[in-house]
C-alpha cells in the first residue's frame, strides 16, 4: 500500500467509477447520467493528491507482461474543520469518501489495508469522528473496524 501519485490518476477515476457502478441505486446512479462528471473528478483528483486535508492511498495490481501493474485497489479519505462543540470537542471530521477493490484483486484484504492506514492516518491527525456510507459488501468490514450507527438523521438538498 501506498499513498496516490498523479501517475495513478488514470487508474483512481476507473476505480472511482467502479464504485458507483456498484452502488447502483437512483441517488448513485441517476438516469440522465453522463461521463462529463469523470473529467471533473480527474481534475479535482489531481488537486487534491497534494492536499494536507485529503489522503489517497493505493495498491498496486500485478504486473501484466508489459510492465503495466494498473491499481488494484484505492481509499480516498478527507478532513473536514467544522466548529468546535460539545459532541465535536476539535471540530474535525474525517470522511472516507471511498474504498474500491477492482473486482479481479476481491478477497485479499486489501480495503481492510486501505482502511487501517486512513484510520491511522486520521488518528495521527486527531480526528474526533470518521464518517463514512457503507456499501452491503463494505459494512461488515467497517463494522468490524469500529463503526457503528450513525446518531444524526440525515438529509441533503440539491439545487
Amino acid at each position: 500500500m501506498r499513498q496516490a501519485v498523479e501517475y495513478d490518476l488514470v487508474e483512481l477515476v476507473r476505480l472511482r467509477a467502479l464504485l458507483f457502478e456498484n452502488l447502483g441505486g437512483r441517488f448513485f446512479s441517476p438516469a440522465s447520467a453522463d461521463d462529463d462528471w469523470l473529467d471533473a473528478l480527474a481534475v479535482v483528483l489531481k488537486e487534491q493528491l497534494t492536499a494536507d486535508a485529503v489522503r489517497i492511498l493505493v495498491v498496486d495490481g500485478d504486473s501484466d507482461g508489459d510492465g503495466d501493474r494498473g491499481l488494484a485497489a484505492c481509499g480516498i479519505a478527507t478532513i473536514e474543520q467544522r466548529l468546535p462543540g460539545p459532541h465535536l470537542r476539535n471540530g474535525r471530521i474525517g470522511h472516507v469518501i471511498g474504498v474500491v477493490t477492482d473486482p479481479s484483486y476481491r478477497r485479499r484484504g486489501h480495503s481492510r489495508s486501505i482502511m487501517r492506514g486512513l484510520l491511522d492516518w486520521f488518528g495521527e491527525r486527531e480526528v474526533a469522528r470518521v464518517d463514512l456510507y457503507a456499501s452491503a459488501e463494505g459494512e461488515p468490514l467497517y463494522r468490524e473496524l469500529g463503526f457503528t450507527n450513525h446518531p444524526d438523521p440525515a438529509l441533503y438538498w440539491r439545487p
